[in-house]
């Protein structure tokens, strides 16, 4: 028993710190299939691999992700107890009834086999980790971030969502550290700011395991916490001073959608996609795009994506005017870069003022309009219709 309390310590230890939102992102995890022939020798070796794999696994510096997670939990404790015999915990509790679905889905795997699979599942984590020149070479170009890339040369910010493994979906952290480098991005030198993403996605929303990081004070001390946050959040961006631009390099979901709205450009590649799918996670509207996309791209657009969860291409959403121009894939960041720099040797003040003439009329109602909807979210993050949502995505997610 205290093994098995050890390993869920260490597995809450790993548990990624998330923040409420609505990423579909599912992700796989490929392992080596080993065959091994169970003799009495060779399962006094496996203990004494299974022992060592348990202190391995705290070694881990790269987070395996809450699947793998569970995983490991599901197997730990099929090892240690044998099939799963604990009574079903309530729907509502997504963190223990996710690890009961994980070890109840073993059904009667004995616990030598689950011994043996535990141990070959950490040693193929261990082994995929990368080298510590490696580690030390990304840490020195995320500057002091880790899910995020930022950078200042020729007088531009970029800044770079950083989660490439995961589709750059928004975690808890990621909101915190956007917020630190749009602060900081307005205080420097630079003339423009440039958000955008690393990898095939610019960013596929909020990651839904935020619903799996329940604090002490429960669900709705969660909620409550998410939509400070998210005000916060969306509220950096009203209030930004320079020029702000974003170079949608791929797929855009949920908050990265909703946000673009109080950008001053939008450049994205032909093959990237919009997508708001609120409804279908029981949610509502984020970012100010209740108010700025009928106004940007009038009311029955606008219900298309916020209400009916339409997925528009580039070329329809630079139609409907909320995107600006878009590139060829094979040119994009070639053509985008051009510009950008151009824009950058501008005058600074001269274009900061005029942003300020531009915007500044709208800021008090933006403020307000956001402030309604975190506070309509955070009903809704409450609501039986989205806790039943973000249900079926974990258990959809379960069977893949």
């Amino acid at each position: 028993m205290a093994a098995a309390a050890s390993a869920l310590c260490l597995a809450r230890r790993l548990r990624p710190r998330l923040a409420c939102g609505a990423s579909r992102t599912a992700y796989a995890v490929c392992f080596p299939v080993v065959q091994l022939h169970m003799t009495g020798a060779a399962m006094r070796v496996s203990q004494e691999e299974f022992e060592k794999a348990k202190d391995q696994l705290k070694l881990l510096k790269v987070d395996p992700g809450n699947e793998v997670k569970l995983k490991l939990y599901a197997l730990f404790k099929q090892a240690t107890e044998g099939p799963c015999s604990s009574p079903k915990p309530s729907m509502l509790d997504f963190v223990k009834k996710a690890k009961w679905d994980a070890w109840n889905s073993l059904g009667s795997l004995s616990k030598d086999n689950a011994r043996q699979k535990y141990v070959d599942l950490v040693l193929s984590l261990v082994s995929s980790e990368p080298s510590s020149k490696a580690k030390d070479t990304t840490s020195e170009s995320k500057q002091g971030y880790e899910t995020l890339q930022v950078t200042t040369t020729d007088n531009i910010t970029k800044i770079m969502l950083n989660r490439p493994d995961k589709k750059n979906a928004i975690t808890t952290q990621m909101y915190r550290e956007i917020i630190q480098a749009v602060e900081e991005a307005a205080k420097d030198d630079s003339v423009i700011t440039v958000v955008t993403g690393n990898g095939d996605y610019y960013c596929s929303g909020n990651d839904l395991n935020n619903f799996t990081n329940i604090p002490s004070g429960g669900i709705e001390k969660m909620a409550k916490d998410g939509a400070v946050l998210l005000e916060d959040f969306v509220s950096h961006f009203i209030d930004f001073p320079k020029p702000l631009i974003a170079v949608v390099n791929g797929p855009a979901v949920g908050i990265s959608v909703t946000l673009l709205g109080l950008f001053d450009i939008v450049y994205a590649t032909d093959r990237a996609t919009f997508h708001t799918p609120f409804s279908e996670l029981g949610q509502s509207p984020e970012g100010c795009s209740s108010y700025m996309f009928p106004k940007i791209m009038g009311l029955p657009k606008a219900n298309e994506m916020l209400l009916f969860n339409r997925k528009v291409t580039a070329r329809e959403a630079c139609t409907w005017g909320l995107v600006t121009e878009v590139f060829p894939d094979k040119t994009f960041e070639k053509e985008v870069w051009i510009r950008l720099k151009a824009y950058a040797n501008l005058p600074k003040n001269s274009l900061a003022l005029s942003k300020q003439l531009i915007r500044g009329v709208e800021k008090e109602m933006l403020h307000k309009v956001n402030c309604q909807e975190c506070e309509r979210l955070k009903e809704r993050w409450l609501s039986d219709e989205c806790m039943n949502a973000v249900l079926k995505f974990f258990e959809k997610k379960s069977k893949l």
